[in-house]
């Protein structure tokens, strides 16, 4: 696919089969609610500075995979320029948004997971950084937004209980685990183990 747009992006995310509660409420529509809305708007300004000729340098990167311009939120860092740069796209993308842009922690994520399963590779004779390139490869040609759930981490109390609130949503995340790890080893190519 090359880079995407903001526009594929929206389109993107009209296509999920999200089912999506706010404030207790069904959203029927979560593109255009106007609560979450913005965090949307957010996300789509890294598709759209990644297409500006003025940005290019700060917001895209050559993968070492591929060889193509990828955007630099879907890239492995591999220099000290790389790391450089990612401060420097995510000051623009502060002062554009003024906001989250949602991207980052999926971005440092995909980079710890990157060296970890290397070394995991290494010591233990085992392929799960062949699966992981293989996994990022599609993320780079795809163009996507990572992710990840840290909401027990953020609202965590000094006490360490949390708030209720948080807690539910963290009990929610967790009710379909066993669907989330399936879709995963598929998507990283791991055949199902037999019971």
């Amino acid at each position: 696919m090359a880079l995407k747009t903001p526009e594929q992006y929206e389109e993107s995310m009209r296509k999920m089969n999200f089912k999506i509660y706010l404030m207790g409420e069904l959203v029927n529509n979560w593109v255009d609610n106007p609560i979450i809305r913005p965090s949307l708007n957010s996300v789509k300004m890294t598709y759209a500075l990644a297409q500006k000729p003025e940005h290019e340098d700060l917001m895209t990167a050559t993968s070492h995979l591929t060889g193509n311009k990828v955007n630099r939120f879907t890239h492995l860092h591999q220099s000290t320029d790389d790391l450089i740069k990612k401060v420097k796209m995510q000051r623009l993308l502060g002062q554009q948004t003024a906001s989250c842009f949602q991207r980052c922690v999926g971005m440092d994520a995909m980079n710890a997971v990157d060296s970890t399963t290397y070394e995991m590779d290494q010591k233990l004779g085992t392929k799960y950084h062949e699966r992981f390139i293989k996994f990022m490869k599609m993320v780079q040609d795809e163009d996507l937004t990572l992710g990840t759930a840290a909401v027990g981490y953020r609202t965590e109390s000094m006490h360490g209980a949390g708030s209720p609130q948080a807690q539910r949503i963290m009990i929610a995340r967790q009710g379909n685990l066993e669907q989330k790890k399936k879709l995963a080893k598929n998507i990283a190519g791991i055949k199902e183990e037999k019971k």
